[in-house]
């Protein structure tokens, strides 16, 4: 890989994905979204080593002249920009159709183009809905369950669409359930986190019977590598996930523990999903990422989600990482 675009540099994932690429020698340029304050979202964060390795293009996936003036002189494509959350596209589904539909369109089409060496496109569990079968492999029906998952169904037909019509050399990689430093409150494990460390004894959330296959940051940057580099792996959907299935009470519980903390549930109901959107079990089937990307999760099972849990909780609890959090309010 000679230069790779990142889009959604800005993000949870995608901070974490530049980090370990300028690490491993790689020459990155970091697709961030342009804003009049020139922020660059939780890179700002990153050692600044890191910082001033990266090439940082600000600008709007939404945009195909941008994208294409971005993706110029790259020979890999890293396409992580999305708006993902859920109960914020209850709220405004054109906006995910905008961005994470015709974004991911701006992506493929420059890149067939430019005739780009590598174009990974990032997925979610979330287009499966609930598990028909378990484990989830990535043969399993699409079922858009929220506007989020169906435009993201959408995003990946039109990658896909792109290698069949086109030959251009698109791998979709599905992550389930990401978490660890720098996640987003809307997130499960990051609200019970900051809730606990600010001193909470009352813990509110949305639903805790539903299943989540948990993957820590580390192992799913670990995946877009290995994807990037595998060719077994263009024209494919690949899944990358933990291979472990735990509900939400359990985790609750799980993080209490770790964090020494005696606690109570209380549901809160601007938190549940409409009941028929809900994503009741999630439990990835990692074999295919195993056989065609050499990948497998360094943080799996119980004992593994333990660990990479407490190395979440180590980070948030320092007080200038927690103090970025609203734990009393709940946003979308």
């Amino acid at each position: 890989m000679k230069k790779i675009l990142v889009t959604g540099a800005d993000g949870f994932i995608g901070s974490h994905l530049c980090e370990a690429l300028v690490r491993a020698g790689h020459d990155v340029r970091a697709f961030v979204y342009y804003n009049s304050f020139g922020h660059w979202g939780w890179l700002d964060s990153a050692d600044a080593a890191v910082r001033d390795a990266v090439d940082v293009f600000a600008g709007d996936i939404r945009d195909p002249h941008g994208v294409r003036t971005a993706m110029q002189g790259c020979d890999t494509v890293l396409h992580l920009a999305a708006l993902i959350g859920i109960p914020y596209s209850y709220h405004s589904p054109d906006a995910y159709v905008d961005t994470n539909v015709r974004g991911t369109l701006n992506v493929v089409q420059a890149g067939r183009d430019l005739a780009v060496e590598r174009i990974v496109h990032t997925s979610t569990s979330e287009v499966y809905g609930t598990a028909q079968s378990v484990p989830i492999a990535e043969t399993h029906p699409l079922v858009g369950q929220s506007p989020y998952s169906a435009t993201k169904i959408g995003a990946d037909q039109i990658a896909l669409s792109f290698h069949k019509s086109f030959a251009t050399p698109v791998t979709v990689v599905r992550p389930f359930n990401t978490f660890g430093p720098r996640q987003s409150a809307r997130a499960v494990i990051p609200t019970v986190i900051t809730q606990i460390a600010a001193g909470l004894d009352t813990i509110r959330l949305g639903s805790l019977h539903p299943t989540r296959d948990f993957s820590y940051v580390s192992d799913t940057v670990a995946g877009f590598i290995a994807a990037a580099r595998s060719d077994a792996a263009v024209g494919k959907v690949v899944n990358l996930g933990s291979n472990f299935e735990i509900s939400i009470g359990d985790t609750v519980a799980l993080i209490a523990e770790l964090m020494r903390s005696d606690i109570r549930v209380e549901t809160d109901d601007r938190r549940l999903r409409p009941g028929d959107s809900e994503v009741e079990r999630l439990w990835a089937d990692n074999g295919l990422a195993r056989e065609l990307l050499g990948w497998s999760p360094a943080f799996a099972g119980r004992d593994g989600f333990a660990r990479a849990l407490q190395q979440t909780i180590d980070w948030f609890v320092e007080p200038t990482n927690l103090a970025r959090y609203k734990h009393l309010r709940y946003n979308i």
